[in-house]
């Protein structure tokens, strides 16, 4: 069964009951009856008239069941694995004492750094060599760009 709102009082319409008001703009009002339609064509604010739906909502009237204080959810911090370890390394880790993940930490900070130096100074002899293999064969042949990374040779204009 479908029912409709009052445009006025905001109450149900039951099928049989009430009237549609169609104003000049084509825009359709359903009054429950004669009072509410009335008082619409009048002009009246239903937030002033104390029996309507819109009055007892600004007056929070009529909602002593929902009394009770809304209980806010506790937010549940759940542990995560993260990308590379899993939960039970992070809990051992979590488990260790201060002193030996301070140690575990600078060990791996030491590896880290002598592996920095190491490819540093591969990438340096790697440039010296190449430095010294110009400036013996290449004799101060200047190299473009384009052709230090293979790129094609200029093929020479023909004419005909």
């Amino acid at each position: 069964m479908r029912t409709y709102d009052d445009a006025f009082s905001g109450q149900k319409i039951y099928p049989g009951k009430g009237k549609i008001f169609v104003r000049g703009d084509s825009k359709i009002f359903r009054f429950q009856n004669g009072k509410s339609e009335s008082l619409f064509l009048q002009r009246k604010n239903p937030r002033r008239i104390a029996w309507t739906v819109l009055y007892r909502r600004q007056h929070k009237k009529g909602i002593s069941e929902e009394v009770a204080k809304k209980r806010t959810r506790r937010v549940v911090k759940a542990q995560r694995a993260i990308v590379g370890a899993s939960l039970d390394v992070i809990k051992e880790r979590r488990s260790q004492r201060p002193e030996a993940r301070e140690a575990a930490r600078k060990q791996a900070i030491k590896e880290a750094k002598e592996k920095k130096t190491a490819a540093a100074a591969t990438k340096k002899a790697d440039k010296a060599k190449t430095a010294a293999s110009a400036a013996k064969g290449g004799a101060g042949r200047i190299q473009s760009k384009q052709g230090s990374k293979g790129s094609a040779p200029k093929v020479a204009a023909k004419s005909r």
